[in-house]
């Protein structure tokens, strides 16, 4: 939504007390900017600090919730549970090194699981392998924007990834049909055109 000349200057010209009792009543209504405020502001925690926490709440939410692997749609919820958190932290930090390396760690961890995984119908695995492949495949678009400092780090994660893929043989067969060459796990490997590439296997109807 744009604003009008006129409407920027009818707030301006409201009292300070007017613009606080604005600013509340907004706040209130939308608790997510009230947490990034609250991180700009005052929040003695760096991005650093709040990612190395979102890293410790990533891994014990799965260890708790790898109890349950058997029960799909519960273990499916909390996986997207933990991916909000995920979503809220950028939000919140713009945390854009985090957005990649928190997604990654969420995959690995899930994947430590690769045996019990493979215990459970295809069937049942089926919507949490395409979850998989749709996170790997957004981790690769993130990494390309990425300043290449950060490959390193990233690289560490994508090569764990891409070890654990291979090591789960439904979830390989799965990549493979929906055109993810895990050759591309590497910062220097991913194509240069990988978000016009996931456009047209979405466009063939893959990834679904």
């Amino acid at each position: 939504m744009e604003y009008s000349k006129e409407f920027k200057a009818a707030l301006s010209a409201f009292s300070s007390i007017e613009k606080d009792r604005l600013i509340f009543r907004l706040l209130k209504k939308d608790k997510l900017l009230s947490k990034k405020l609250y991180f700009e502001l005052i929040d003695q925690e760096t991005t650093d600090d709040k990612r190395n926490a979102m890293e410790e709440n990533v891994a014990e939410k799965i260890l708790l919730a790898s109890k349950y692997i058997g029960n799909a749609k519960y273990f499916m919820s909390t996986v997207r549970t933990i991916s909000a958190d995920i979503t809220e932290h950028v939000k919140i930090t713009t945390d854009k090194f985090g957005e990649v390396s928190l997604n990654l760690l969420l995959i690995n961890r899930i994947l430590d699981y690769n045996e019990d995984l493979s215990r459970q119908r295809f069937d049942n695995v089926y919507k949490l392998y395409i979850y998989i492949i749709n996170k790997v495949f957004k981790a690769l678009v993130l990494t390309r924007k990425l300043d290449e400092d950060y490959w390193m780090e990233i690289d560490e994660l994508l090569r764990e990834t891409r070890d654990k893929i291979s090591e789960n043989h439904y979830l390989q067969k799965l990549c493979i049909n929906n055109d993810l060459d895990i050759n591309w796990l590497e910062s220097d490997h991913i194509p240069e055109n990988i978000e016009q590439i996931i456009k047209d296997i979405k466009s063939q109807g893959f990834l679904r």
